[in-house]
């Protein structure tokens, strides 16, 4: 990236003269045509060693940190991981800064999964930011693949296991691309055979990276994938044997083929494994179903029976095939469907997270606004109540407060029911304190919502609030639309006539772990069969300490790596010829401090010296101290233009703008 710290710190204007020279950027970094930043993976050999992080791609480096979680990792025993294998890879989720796509795929059950694979088929697979935030909200590991296929595999293979110091090398650049894009670990798959040479270089190779990963990326985990034997023969196993051990042995984990029997399982408990690496076998399910497997489908909750009855750890194969094979305008539905059959064979985490928590139930795609996903996403499910009663969680992009879809608790109260429907939002771990909680809802005219939270003391060790302690039900009390604390959010009442209903409740609960998040939903009146409707929008938990904190202003905004386009007009019915500004923006700011960041821009003079300045318009969000700014459409020179930065805080509230990041730029043409 073209540096901008050339930038005079006390000046707020960037003067540039405007060309039209072919764009200086890498184009496997950025689109061709629009500059737009984008994700990819390296294809061989040369490219793994020739990377450098001094070079390396900025955009793809993940900002969120792996949170913790309840139980830990180590302390599960029958784990899940996903391995998302889809149509190639690098799709709708290579475009760093979010898609126009009207259906993308997205992966939203986190809760249920312990590890994330990014699997393609090239050779070094870099896990798309998108997904490394994601998953790290959730306290999901995220592993990169390094790959090796067929002749062109075998020739690499050789290349660089045939001694000591390239092997090393290798590992050391993984290591290297780990700690940099901020993911945790690879899945390490060597599908074609080995000469003897380098099948006995091929353990030191995994001891080598396993050892330096866990040295340098604490937390990380590197698996082997059941492929090639000792001899250095690919023959599939299906299962852990003494032809495959010495890979196990090297690393943290085995990842079957997928073509077992029980009997493979069976085979598999009798390995006299060292205590609790029986966890570290994951048994492959691919949900295509292809081959002589068990399950797959809509059936695949089959073979995750069969692997929890013999207590091993399951590794999902590709469950983007609701997405592939069924109707895209089906998407949420065929996925809540398949998980919700799975259900009764996965384990439950919940994130540990600090205040304040905050959650617009965004999948991260919606009709309006691209989120990346990287809030906490709830609980969906369908369950039956008493009777023929009925409760429903699901995502809805119809309406939303603030992002890209709301949160739709919809179902059918019998008559026969007289106690309030409880439904859940969250599984989590958050220490409480002095709290300020708000709600954000529509429902239907037949049914009051109300918040129930359900805590546990925090004095209990961790290892007893893992078991299933009973928790103590807490009913927040509401505050009066005048209470002081509610004063302090005046942009809330601002869109109090939408339709939406905005509730605050205060806690004092020092000492207390929230567990669960749920909302009660009471009919009105007489008893009778109801259907009702609640649209979640936002629900909300801060310290009411952080209220009074002083808030963090913008620095070291600058602009770099401007390219000038010219193009047709956005109207297709347009003659023009536009001019196009792109430029990447960086700043400085607390990230831990905001939900996200709002980039303007504002036309301050343009060729008639009679126009006055425009007020800034969005140009999308960030959410990170990055962003790049595409096709952004200004007047023909000689102008100015104005980008702004604005921190989006936990609190929501608008900062004043002498808070933000701001820097003007003067254009003109070469006399």
């Amino acid at each position: 990236m073209e540096c901008c710290l050339h930038q005079p710190v006390d000046s707020h204007n960037v003067n540039e003269v405007i060309n039209y020279l072919p764009s200086p950027l890498p184009v496997k970094h950025y689109d061709a045509d629009t500059t737009e930043p984008i994700s990819c993976s390296l294809q061989t050999l040369d490219e793994l060693f020739s990377w450098k992080q001094t070079e390396a791609y900025p955009f793809n480096v993940a900002v969120v940190p792996l949170a913790a979680r309840e139980p830990a990792l180590s302390s599960c025993l029958q784990r899940t991981l996903v391995s998302h294998d889809m149509m190639g890879g690098y799709l709708d989720d290579r475009f760093v800064q979010g898609t126009a796509a009207e259906a993308p795929y997205a992966f939203y059950h986190w809760q249920h999964i312990d590890i994330f694979n990014y699997f393609t088929h090239n050779l070094v697979s870099i896990p798309p930011a998108v997904w490394t935030n994601a998953a790290h909200k959730h306290g999901v590991l995220v592993l990169g693949t390094f790959i090796t296929e067929w002749s062109d595999g075998e020739a690499t293979c050789e290349a660089f296991l045939r001694e000591e110091e390239l092997y090393c090398e290798v590992a050391d650049k993984l290591v290297e691309m780990s700690r940099h894009y901020g993911f945790d670990g690879w899945l390490i798959n060597i599908e074609n055979t080995l000469s003897e040479v380098a099948v006995q270089k091929t353990p030191l190779f995994l001891r080598y990276l396993t050892n330096q990963m866990h040295e340098r990326v604490p937390g990380s985990m590197v698996l082997w994938y059941d492929s090639v034997i000792e001899n250095g023969e690919l023959k599939w196993q299906n299962e852990l044997n003494q032809s495959n051990r010495v890979f196990f042995d090297a690393c943290d984990g085995f990842f079957t083929n997928y073509n077992w029997t029980a009997q493979n399982l069976e085979r598999m408990t009798d390995n006299n494994l060292p205590t609790g690496r029986q966890a570290d076998i994951y048994v492959g399910v691919d949900v295509f179903a292809r081959g002589k497997v068990v399950g797959g489908m809509f059936k695949t909750h089959k073979a995750l029976e069969i692997i929890r009855k013999y207590n091993f750890s399951a590794a999902i194969f590709a469950p983007g095939w609701v997405y592939e094979t069924q109707k895209k305008t089906e998407f949420r539905h065929n996925q809540d469907k398949f998980w919700a059959l799975l259900k009764g064979n996965l384990s439950i985490h919940r994130p540990a997270v600090t205040l304040p928590f905050v959650s617009s139930f965004c999948q991260g795609f919606g009709n309006a606004v691209y989120c990346k996903g990287k809030e906490i996403q709830p609980w969906y499910y369908h369950e039956q109540l008493d009777g023929h009663g009925w409760v429903r969680s699901r995502a809805c992009p119809e309406d939303a407060w603030n992002g890209g879809c709301s949160l739709l608790l919809d179902g059918l109260i019998p008559a026969t029911r007289t106690s309030a429907v409880c439904a859940k939002l969250f599984s989590l771990h958050v220490p409480l304190s002095n709290t300020l909680v708000s709600i954000v809802y529509k429902s239907s005219s037949e049914v009051t919502v109300s918040l129930e939270l359900k805590i546990t003391d925090a004095a209990l060790r961790t290892d007893e609030q893992n078991r299933d302690v009973k928790l103590i039900s807490v009913s927040p009390v509401l505050l009066h639309e005048e209470h002081e604390l509610i004063r302090q959010f005046p942009h809330l009442h601002e869109n109090k006539n939408t339709g939406w209903n905005i509730r605050y409740s205060k806690l004092d609960l020092q000492g207390c772990i929230l567990r669960e998040v749920c909302v009660n939903i009471q009919l009105i009146g007489e008893p009778c069969d109801t259907t009702f409707s609640c649209r979640m929008g936002e629900i909300m938990f801060l310290d009411i300490a952080s209220l009074h904190e002083a808030p963090e202003m913008v620095q070291d905004f600058c602009i770099s790596d401007i390219v000038w386009l010219r193009g047709a007009g956005a109207s297709p019915h347009s003659t023009s010829c536009c001019l196009y500004l792109n430029a990447t923006l960086q700043w400085g700011y607390p990230t831990e401090l905001v939900r996200h960041f709002k980039v303007y821009w504002r036309q301050l003079k343009g060729p008639n010296p009679g126009m006055s300045a425009g007020e800034p318009v969005v140009v999308g969000r960030a959410y990170s101290k990055l962003y790049r700014i595409t096709e952004l459409a200004v007047l023909e020179p000689p102008g100015q233009l104005e980008l702004l930065v604005e921190p989006v805080t936990w609190k929501g509230f608008q900062l004043p703008m002498s808070y933000w990041g701001r820097r003007s730029v003067s254009y003109s043409e070469i006399d």
